[in-house]
């Protein structure tokens, strides 16, 4: 998935301020789960929330993609485990008091069937009386097209134009990325091609309900005011 960029992922999204989400996320999971102190991260990327969140919890980190997941190898300490694997079908054998999924992540499951089999999967991993977090993707209302979007990067040693585009066909989101990478001694040119399922909030209420969990839904909260699930084992 980002098999190109992966080293690049944490420059492009340097303006997310991880510190200040992870004190959110903290704060929503001890308001709901008083002393909570295992914490699993799925789809945790290169580890930018586990470093933080990692103050207050005894963390796992699972992500799909490979490359992704060694460099949060590189960022954290050994005593956080990490595992490759797929959220939509995960048995790590514990349960946990807090299990998140961020920055929309979940978008990428496929269907509502995959949804509900990813959801389901979460909620295994809950301890009783646990808390799921769950920040979605955009719903079918809330996408703009045609639209184009575009991050710069200037550091000494690395330039990076990343501009895409927004396509949508059915319930799909396809977004096109083209990356334009400088460094000292080159410059290259790729594209990335990342489809993400714009689900209605019903059906995502519905798998929640269907994992047999208790779920709240606020459409403006997040870090990127896209909504965020919270849901009690």
């Amino acid at each position: 998935m980002f098999s190109r960029s992966a080293r690049l992922y944490d420059a492009i999204y340097h303006w997310k301020d991880y510190p200040a989400e992870a004190a959110s996320l903290h704060e929503l999971i001890q308001a709901r789960r008083p002393g909570a102190a295992t914490l699993l991260d799925v789809a945790c990327g290169t580890g930018a929330h586990l470093a933080e969140l990692a103050r207050w919890y005894s963390c796992v980190g699972v992500d799909l993609d490979r490359e992704l997941l060694a460099i949060a190898r590189e960022r954290l300490p050994a005593e956080v485990d990490l595992y490759q694997t797929d959220m939509r079908a995960f048995d790590l054998g514990r349960g946990f008091d807090a299990v998140i999924c961020m920055f929309s992540s979940v978008g990428y499951v496929g269907d509502r069937t995959q949804l509900e089999r990813a959801v389901a999967s979460m909620a295994r991993h809950l301890e009783p009386g646990g808390v799921l977090v769950v920040e979605p993707w955009l719903s079918p209302d809330r996408i703009e097209v045609p639209h184009v979007g575009a991050v710069f990067v200037d550091e000494p040693e690395l330039k990076i134009a990343r501009i895409n585009t927004v396509e949508v066909d059915g319930r799909r989101s396809i977004l096109e990325l083209n990356y334009l990478v400088g460094r000292p001694d080159r410059v290259e040119h790729f594209t990335e091609t990342h489809e993400l399922t714009l689900f209605e909030v019903d059906e995502t209420l519905e798998a929640f309900r269907a994992a047999g969990l208790e779920v709240e839904h606020d459409p403006e909260a997040g870090p990127m005011g896209r909504g965020l699930y919270v849901a009690k084992g």
